[in-house]
């Protein structure tokens, strides 16, 4: 339920497991359809971290090829970015984390074209769902949808029932209709507001990155903005602020707001633009986190994952990334249960939600803590510890490339968070937040 990225992996992994596949979508779309109406982050900057871009490699086996060859640069994280932390800028050393950037659009099309060629796979687009049936307790075995110019529901028969239908699904009234409680959220306002635009990148005389970011920090860094160098010859930009902080729309205001960033390469790549092309925002950021994996009464045959259960705060990058981790946990369950013959679907339900449980919470983490931050009252304690770490860390990379290559790692998702907490790395933090504090007693 529901073809947009989360969709489209999703049904390339069930498509190695079950014979038939059917993709219901309410956008009319096809296998050449990028960006569509109802994904409308898609006009914006989005970043497919490492570890994101390794899964879709196995399941897509040359796609960062193909892209590449379009004009996607594939570059190491520390090399060709300019990346103003709250401390200074990043060092332009090599990390060993290579990553590709190119446009949310492109990437849906070569996807959907991929996945619509293989025989498993049908889509309905213009279909909206309208509910789930149960034949017998527990077990949800029936989707209820309607294509347009139908007057009544059609109800199909599955096996397996995937929401992958994002963050404005309706799984939570459809729950209820079947009598379970709805689900616990945990929501986290990040405030932010987003104004996006593509234009030209000229052959000749290209500077020696392929992306420039400034990146927001509480509570003294409200404005930020990414710069990205994607397929045929084209700059990405996202400008974002919190609060009043709006990126304007039209194109004199857009890039002063740009020139008042501390990052000065966003504004002179802005600057340089020959031609005006549209421009969008989007303002729907906030973080949720639907517990599914709590429910005790769950129902077997039906899953979840995507912006359906957890939706981050776009300016971290980790919502494409999640995704396809989440695909992948449920291409290794299958495989597992067909090694021990462990009976089927029965039970994958409920394992795979607290599986999935278990890959959001440290992105949710990491997330949530710092956009916490952004509210000067009932700041959770644990939120103010690692946002004074966060700060102190900056501090220290800065001037420590080994400590950058170590956040670059996290970051991207390929190290876990416990690498930031190495005694090595700790010691230098501490030293730094030690030496500042005598520096200001000094003044």
């Amino acid at each position: 339920m529901g073809g947009g990225y989360s969709g489209l992996v999703t049904a390339r992994v069930l498509a190695d497991h079950f014979a038939e596949v059917v993709i219901l979508e309410q956008d009319p779309l096809d296998e050449h359809t990028g960006t569509h109406p109802h994904v409308p982050q898609g006009y914006h900057a989005h970043a497919l971290l490492a570890k994101g871009a390794e899964v879709l490699e196995t399941l897509f086996p040359g796609l960062r090829a193909e892209l590449k060859d379009i004009g996607a640069p594939v570059f190491d994280y520390g090399e060709h970015i300019s990346f103003l932390l709250p401390a200074g800028f990043a060092p332009r050393r090599r990390t060993g984390v290579k990553v590709q950037t190119f446009t949310r659009d492109e990437l849906e099309r070569r996807l959907r074209s991929k996945v619509l060629a293989l025989p498993q796979v049908t889509l309905l687009p213009a279909t909206r769902c309208h509910g789930l049936k149960m034949s017998g307790p527990g077990t949800v075995d029936r989707v209820l949808y309607r294509t347009d110019g139908d007057e009544k529901p059609t109800e199909l028969a599955a096996d397996l029932v995937v929401n992958t239908s994002g963050r404005a699904g309706a799984l939570d009234d459809w729950l209820a209709e079947m009598g379970l409680p709805a689900p616990e959220k945990r929501v986290v306002k990040a405030k932010i507001t987003y104004t996006s635009t593509q234009f030209e990148r000229p052959e000749k005389n290209r500077p020696d990155f392929n992306i420039a970011y400034q990146m927001t920090f509480a509570p003294h860094t409200p404005r930020g903005g990414v710069l990205l160098a994607v397929e045929r010859n084209r700059w990405m930009c996202s400008l974002f602020g919190f609060e009043d902080q709006l990126p304007p729309t039209e194109n004199a205001a857009y890039l002063d707001f740009a020139k008042s960033l501390k990052n000065p390469l966003l504004a002179e790549q802005i600057e340089g633009r020959t031609t005006e092309e549209p421009t969008y925002r989007y303002t729907n950021v906030n973080n949720q986190w639907r517990l599914y994996h709590k429910l005790k009464d769950w129902p077997d045959r039906l899953i979840a994952l995507g912006d359906a259960v957890c939706v981050f705060n776009p300016v971290y990058g980790q919502g494409l990334t999640v995704a396809a981790m989440e695909a992948e946990l449920l291409h290794r369950m299958l495989t597992d249960r067909k090694k021990l013959r462990s009976g089927g679907l029965d039970g994958l339900s409920r394992g795979y939600q607290r599986a999935v449980a278990r890959i959001v919470l440290t992105p949710w983490t990491l997330s949530s803590s710092s956009d916490l931050m952004w509210s000067p009252h009932g700041q959770p304690l644990t939120a103010r510890i690692a946002h004074w770490y966060n700060k102190h860390l900056f501090e220290v990379s800065v001037r420590d490339a080994r400590v950058w290559s170590r956040f670059a790692r996290v970051a991207n998702m390929v190290a876990p968070p416990t690498a930031l907490f190495h005694p090595t790395v700790v010691a230098k933090v501490i030293g730094q937040a030690l030496s500042g504090r005598r520096t200001r007693q000094a003044h």
